[in-house]
């Protein structure tokens, strides 16, 4: 199988420009006086670039050809050649002709937040699905706009000048360039289909076998750190937003013989670019399918209602909002007003305060969790057929057994085990009958 390309326009260790045009008013709209366009460096930053400086025009309508005005523009133009930047990065989606005139004047390189992304993206994608994924993903947003992105015409001509064959009556070079993106975008989705449908299949067995827990949470919020913590496992993880992107799965010992499947994902992001949401659908798969979602907030962060409400909009989307979920008030050991986590409490009497590096609190999320596990435990007797082998690997795995007791084809089983898990075993199919005491 051919090794997933991925294209990115790099931004690492270039000095970078951030511009945006906002509403009027809108710095004043954040009450913590916040920077507006933080999150956008710490995205910029996140891709390797050096921010050296900003520029921001209240408007309250863009102009339709430049998004600023054409002074601002040339403004721009000045501070970029003042502080010697390489890439301009705007906050705001730009069209095509946007980027196109704006280059024009500030001849620098132009990019906005949803090619920032992707170039996070690109850089940190290590399994072969997330590579198929991103490289989807950019086709998808660049097949409007083919700056550039493909060395065609090595492929095309062999390097040597167009000749007969490699072109029609009056065919123009981006007509061939669109039936390359085409082409690819179409090789993608078979690949990816492909791999979805071995990944479905297994999150299906998994989900038979273990009950299974989901981590979900804005980007930077301690996912993966609570992951390592609570497996033991040495999953990567930092203090950077999109360090996870592939889907990662351990076994998670909650003790006193229980355990469950823990799931780390991809982080959220607010105006995470719409074809992103929908290729990383099937990143999402452990989490999407889960019996548990453990959504995890940076209660230290000002902006973690905001953060909060971005995951619950995404959880929405992707049609996954239905399911049990408990929220995980992460960080608290960064608190310096404990008002903030009454704020939270008082809102989600459910929360639970916790610090994933320091281990604080996980042993009250293990007791939920394994209350959700169980959902109702009650002692019963089974008979189960010896043929049904998933049902037998499922009690085992998932039950606390008592007694057993075989006969030539059944095994009678004396156990305890939780109503709700009943309920799914018998959901497989599986057959077996409950022996009155």
């Amino acid at each position: 199988m051919a090794e997933a390309r991925t294209k990115v326009v790099s931004v690492a260790k270039e000095r970078a420009l951030l511009a945006a045009v906002l509403p009027p008013g809108a710095a004043h709209a954040d009450p913590s006086g916040r920077d507006p366009l933080e999150e956008l460096q710490s995205l910029a930053e996140a891709a390797g670039a050096v921010v050296v400086d900003q520029l921001i025009q209240h408007r309250a309508r863009p102009v339709a050809g430049t998004l600023m005005g054409k002074g601002r523009v040339q403004d721009l133009a000045d501070l970029a050649k003042a502080q010697e930047v390489e890439v301009v990065i705007f906050e705001n989606d730009l069209t095509p002709a946007q980027i196109r005139n704006i280059e024009n004047v500030v001849e620098r390189k132009v990019i906005d937040r949803s090619e920032l992304i992707l170039d996070i993206f690109a850089s940190r994608a290590r399994s072969y699905e997330a590579k198929l994924q991103v490289e989807l993903a950019q086709l998808e947003y660049t097949y409007p706009r083919l700056r550039a992105m493909w060395s065609h015409l090595e492929r095309i001509v062999g390097g040597s000048p167009a000749g007969i064959g490699t072109r029609g009556p009056g065919e123009q070079q981006l007509e061939i360039d669109r039936r390359i993106v085409q082409r690819r975008k179409a090789e993608l989705r078979r690949e990816i289909r492909e791999v979805q449908g071995r990944k479905q299949r297994e999150v299906k067995q998994r989900n038979t076998d273990f009950f299974t827990v989901g981590l979900v949470g804005y980007t930077n919020a301690g996912k993966s750190t609570f992951f390592n913590t609570a497996t033991g496992a040495s999953v990567y993880a930092d203090d950077r937003l999109f360090a996870t992107l592939d889907t990662r799965t351990r076994r998670w010992d909650l003790g006193a013989g229980d355990s469950v499947m823990l799931s780390d994902t991809v982080g959220f992001i607010r105006h995470l670019p719409h074809h992103l949401v929908a290729s990383f659908r099937a990143t999402l798969e452990e989490s999407m399918h889960s019996d548990l979602l453990l959504v995890i907030v940076d209660a230290s962060d000002p902006d973690a209602p905001q953060q909060y409400q971005t995951v619950l909009d995404v959880l929405s989307e992707l049609e996954t909002d239905e399911q049990p979920q408990l929220l995980l008030l992460n960080k608290v050991d960064r608190l310096e007003d404990q008002a903030e986590l009454v704020y939270w409490q008082k809102k989600y009497p459910d929360a639970l305060p916790i610090s994933a590096a320091r281990g604080t609190g996980l042993d009250e999320v293990v007791e939920r969790v394994r209350e959700q596990q169980r959902g109702g435990l009650k002692q019963m007797t089974l008979r189960v057929p010896l043929s049904e082998g998933k049902a037998m690997t499922f009690l085992e795995n998932r039950a606390e057994i008592h007694e057993r007791e075989y006969d030539a084809t059944f095994v009678t089983l004396k156990l305890t085990i939780g109503q709700r898990l009943l309920d799914q075993l018998r959901a497989t199919g599986a057959r077996f009958e409950q022996v009155q005491a």
